[in-house]
């Protein structure tokens, strides 16, 4: 497909709203993720954007990064990846002193969790889904997903749905924490146009300052720990248990690990 439409963007009344549109599962490739990194960059850099919402085409947010996309890059460094890809990703969207909406429109996995998760609000339709997905295929988790999942659930939870890469639903994601508002799936877009309008609207220079004083108290290694999960990616990468979880993946079978 045309990659110039792998990100919708749609400004309206100081809301940037920006849709993955990558058929059928909005799953990330290079252009993708490149093109989210300069929408951020847009809207850090265009007074007129006081909010952004970021939402997905179709029945799924994302399913995180497409594996397929590794196959013509041998062999592949994921700790060099995670640096000029997701790791930058998460931290524009924690700089960006503007309100970030995720408005999860289904499934969400691996590095798009970690995406939604580093977004300040998160409105969830009821047919969301929230699955960690990076064990699926032996791997461990990237795009802060280590840090911001337990910081919401908490720890034992987050080692649970790590380990048994088990889905959350929406009003247990509710729950716990993991989303602010749950809404019918019917009711969804106009629920989050909505929050997203009353958002632009605020004080937005203070919420800047607000997010910049959350970052400090409560995210202040976020910068040392997507490094370090880069480094442990790339251990994990290299392991045998990844190369059979994506053998599994791409022959639509159960991994064997034993």
């Amino acid at each position: 497909m045309d990659e110039t439409h792998l990100l919708l963007t749609d400004f309206k009344e100081g809301v940037l709203t920006l849709t993955l549109n990558r058929p059928k599962v909005n799953a990330f490739n290079f252009e993708l993720i490149a093109a989210l990194q300069s929408a951020f960059k847009q809207a850090e850099r265009e007074d007129q954007v006081r909010c952004v919402v970021l939402t997905g085409a179709g029945e799924v947010f994302s399913a995180g990064q497409d594996v397929t996309a590794f196959q013509q890059e041998e062999p592949v460094s994921f700790r060099r990846h995670l640096l000029r890809t997701y790791n930058p990703l998460i931290l524009q969207i924690r700089r960006l002193e503007k309100p970030v909406l995720a408005a999860i429109n289904g499934a969400v996995s691996g590095a798009a969790l970690g995406i939604a998760l580093a977004c300040d609000l998160r409105l969830a339709s009821e047919r969301a889904r929230f699955v960690v997905g990076f064990g699926g295929i032996g791997l461990a988790p990237d795009s802060a997903v280590s840090l911001l999942l337990p910081a919401l659930i908490g720890l034992g939870r987050a080692a649970e749905f790590t380990f048994t890469n088990a889905s959350i639903s929406a009003e247990q994601a509710l729950a716990w924490g993991l989303v602010n508002r749950v809404t019918p799936t019917a009711e969804f877009q106009a629920e989050a146009a909505a929050w997203a309008t009353r958002l632009a609207q605020g004080p937005i220079r203070a919420m800047g300052l607000a997010k910049r004083a959350f970052n400090k108290a409560v995210l202040g290694n976020l910068e040392e720990v997507l490094d370090y999960e880069a480094h442990l990616q790339e251990i994990a990468g290299q392991g045998a248990e990844h190369k059979e979880g994506v053998r599994a993946f791409l022959e639509k079978r159960p991994p064997r690990y034993l």
